[in-house]
């Protein structure tokens, strides 16, 4: 229903969907309509045709999970720009696909919110005058619950985020701040900078989107209304500044911005994500796989909310344990990625609910 009157509204040539049925309903839709229709692909192979069609000019991509490795890939072979909002493509195929950009001369524009931010922030600087990166989360809706108060929350709840309407998985990891751990080695991948220079902190009223420190502790901060048009609008205009659909920023509507610093003792998902950005290799491709059959199984009843990053502890020590190391190629990518979830899920069961 939703991508009907984009096609009537952009008139493309190209429209990829990974659902068959969807895309046979779509073409009756089309047919039924009259008129010149696009062409309509499918599957995996169908959304990286499309990332890696001749005529694109930059493809902004935006699908969740390790779906996004296969079109970011196609996207760099084919030399297109990339506006990432997918932070596992840079999180889980990071080396592999920043070789790949660089081979054909193409930029990763970060979407993100905080890292669209960053990216802004740092062009008032030298990257070896960088201090720190101060990266923003909103605290999702258990901020200032204790560890055994999250015990018993339900999917229902962990879906109310208060500031972003998202997706059900991003709103889950939000909850558990895993989101927020993701983003931290996605900085360190998109930024070339350590995990040491990376400060989170909470932010709930979500109008500093993340701040860079200089070395002089001068620090530079992107604020705005939280609208993801915004940062999407950046990635595809950039260098120019154009009128867009965000709304105007009134400071004196502001009334205060407050700042927390997140309980690692609650938030047990972000010194998780500290150890796999220190550790590299291929321990983020752990931490994002046991993370998604996690919340998968969470959203299911499977699973208890705590036993979410619990999973994601158990899947890291034993991946550490075989010693993995990155892989050298796609293909090599999605074996290991199988594996991993493989292991999760067989793990899982021995997680109390």
């Amino acid at each position: 229903e939703a991508v009907l009157p984009q096609i009537e509204s952009l008139r493309p040539d190209l429209v990829a969907t990974p659902d068959e049925r969807a895309a046979f309903a779509l073409a009756k839709r089309l047919r039924e309509r009259g008129g010149d229709a696009p062409e309509i692909l499918t599957g995996a192979a169908g959304v990286a045709a499309v990332a890696s069609a001749p005529e694109t000019d930059m493809v902004l991509l935006a699908i969740s999970g390790f779906a996004s490795i296969a079109p970011a890939m196609a996207a760099a072979r084919a030399g297109h720009d990339l506006a990432l909002a997918s932070k596992e493509a840079i999180i889980v195929a990071g080396p592999l696909l920043q070789a790949e950009m660089e081979r054909n001369n193409a930029r990763i524009i970060p979407v993100d919110s905080e890292h669209s931010a960053i990216w802004q922030c740092l062009r008032t600087g030298r990257k070896e005058d960088l201090a720190k990166i101060w990266l923003c989360a909103s605290g999702g809706p258990f901020l200032g619950r204790s560890y055994d108060e999250l015990r018993t929350v339900t999917p229902e709840e962990a879906l109310r985020h208060p500031t972003w309407r998202m997706g059900k998985r991003i709103t889950i990891d939000s909850a558990t701040m895993v989101n927020k751990g993701l983003e931290v080695i996605e900085a360190c991948r998109l930024f070339d900078v350590q995990p040491e220079q990376i400060e989170v902190i909470i932010h709930p009223q979500s109008v500093i989107h993340s701040m860079v420190e200089w070395a002089d502790h001068s620090v530079i901060a992107q604020l705005s209304a939280p609208d993801m048009r915004l940062p999407i609008q950046i990635a595809l205009t950039d260098p120019e500044r154009l009128p867009g659909p965000a709304v105007p920023f009134d400071p004196v509507k502001l009334n205060k911005l407050t700042f927390v610093e997140p309980d690692p003792q609650v938030f047990r998902a972000l010194p998780l994500a500290y150890e796999a950005a220190r550790r590299g290799g291929s321990l983020p491709l752990a931490y994002n796989a046991a993370d998604e059959v996690a919340v998968a199984a969470f959203l299911a009843g499977e699973l208890s909310f705590t036993g979410i990053t619990e999973l994601i502890e158990r899947v890291m020590d034993r991946h550490m344990a075989a010693d993995f190391t990155h892989p050298a190629s796609a293909e090599e990518l999605f074996e290991l990625d199988a594996k991993v979830r493989e292991d999760a899920r067989q793990m899982r069961h021995n997680i109390r609910r």
